[in-house]
């Protein structure tokens, strides 16, 4: 196929057909006519010769397990950062063999020999899929980051409980990230588009945690002087996140049974009763079930709300996502205009070696510190405040930071290279500007002296000074 007939058949159909058998590929093409669906046929061959703006405009992708093929979709979607909406066709005894489709980065599978009924069913799991990645793409809320298993697992159960209406109770130390999670399963579901509306159980005064939920009517009590709307009137169609759920009075815990078991509720000094819609998810660092042996929590309750319960790992066993973290926490900080800093990698496996007891949370209050204290330098082990310096690191060797033969600077590097990439000439003058600073610093400002340091003539750090405003 030219491009010009790629180019052509990328504008006239919805699904994109890949097979190395024409007539096979036409019959299909002609059943997904008939449910008016267009379709483009291309051999494997054709598809490798075309590029992504070629594919975006296809609803679907439907392909042959064809090696080129699998390579091709491995790489782009590496590229890209996204999964393709791919149906893989093979004949029903290669579908019933796992190890046949398994490494191919399909959503949902389809046999030359499906018939209408399946062939529906197979596009409405390409709706529902193109759906939640326009959600994801619109989505403004953090992301869980990690690449440990137990974040890789968590993510994996975000995408199976997200369009249910099923109640959710998620558990894990203060700062891990429960209330992230709970923003991304809101995203990811069809409630995006209305409210998520958070709500901390512990930090309200039991005597008015009642009326911040269900809200009042004027005269209700004194000081009541209008009427107020409630957190679950506030949340009607979307979401009320209950953080620190352990924490609400038992009182409370009756009103909310019922609100989970009839979907009605009453303002506080009102005689009405409310309907809601409103999917309810829950947070707490403490065990329910040692709180329920207490009497201080409702079995009951707990049984409502732990229909799927989502359990977050503290950042100590996780500590492969340290590095991971860090350069998002940098990311963020730079995009707010909070200035920036980097750590070389001698500081991050310090940093790895700690505890975490206030987990992300802490980090990121340690990462916002480091940024203030050091703009745009690099910080080394020797920076890092001592409580986060473990006696199991040798420290002594990381004293000054050396230069290799090649010239290239010990752990200045990054942490990791960000999945989304990075501006690399922007981060290079930050490290440069740093680097300069500090060889300056360190002679007392003597520019002959500074060039040394930094193998180069002084006539060429003068002009870097002068490019980059360095007045000294």
């Amino acid at each position: 196929m030219t491009n010009s007939s790629i180019e052509q058949a990328s504008n006239s159909g919805e699904i994109l057909i890949v097979d190395t058998d024409l007539e096979r590929a036409k019959s299909l093409q002609r059943l997904l006519a008939f449910i008016k669906y267009p379709a483009d046929t291309v051999t494997p061959l054709q598809l490798v010769e075309m590029d992504k703006e070629s594919l975006d405009p296809y609803l679907s992708i439907f392909t042959i397990n064809d090696d080129s093929v699998r390579s091709f979709f491995l790489e782009i979607n590496k590229k890209n950062k996204c999964l393709y909406p791919l149906v893989v066709v093979a004949y029903k005894q290669q579908l019933d063999d796992q190890n046949v489709v398994v490494h191919l980065p399909y959503i949902t599978a389809l046999c030359f020999e499906a018939d209408y009924y399946s062939l529906s069913q197979v596009l409405d799991n390409i709706k529902n899929h193109n759906k939640r990645e326009r959600r994801l793409t619109n989505c403004a809320c953090q992301n869980l980051i990690g690449r440990s298993p137990a974040i890789t697992f968590i993510n994996h159960m975000i995408e199976q409980v997200a369009d249910t209406t099923a109640s959710v109770l998620i558990s894990g130390e203060s700062g891990t990230g429960k209330e992230v999670i709970a923003r991304n399963i809101h995203a990811q579901s069809n409630r995006a588009d209305k409210p998520f509306i958070p709500i901390n159980c512990g930090a309200i005064p039991s005597d008015l945690l009642e009326s911040e939920l269900f809200g009042h009517e004027k005269g209700a009590f004194t000081g009541a002087i209008s009427s107020r709307q409630g957190r679950f009137e506030l949340a009607e169609g979307g979401v009320i996140f209950l953080d620190e759920i352990g924490d609400m009075p038992l009182a409370m815990q009756v009103k909310l049974l019922r609100v989970l078991q009839e979907h009605t509720y009453e303002k506080v000094g009102g005689n009405r009763t409310n309907k809601t819609n409103v999917r309810v998810i829950a947070a707490t660092h403490r065990r329910l079930e040692d709180l329920i042996k207490e009497g201080k929590f409702r079995e009951d309750l707990y049984y409502r709300l732990n229909v799927f319960p989502i359990e977050i790992s503290p950042l100590r066993e996780r500590r492969d996502d340290i590095p991971l973290l860090i350069n998002e926490l940098i990311e963020r900080i730079e995009k707010n205009s909070r200035g920036s800093v980097r750590l070389t990698r001698n500081a991050i496996k310090m940093l790895s070696l700690y505890d975490w007891p206030g987990n992300v949370r802490e980090l990121a209050n340690l990462i916002e510190r480091l940024a203030i204290l050091y703009p745009l330098n690099v910080v080394d082990v020797k920076e890092l405040p001592e409580k986060y310096i473990s006696g199991d690191f040798d420290t002594a060797k990381f004293d000054k930071t050396a230069l290799d033969s090649s010239g290239k600077i010990e752990g200045a590097d990054l942490a990791l290279l960000p999945e989304e990439g990075i501006d690399m000439k922007q981060h290079l003058t930050s490290i440069e500007v740093s680097l300069i600073e500090q060889a300056l610093n360190e002679t007392n400002n003597v520019v002959a002296r500074a060039a040394t340091l930094l193998h180069m003539r002084r006539t060429t750090l003068v002009e870097k000074m002068r490019k980059y405003e360095i007045v000294r």
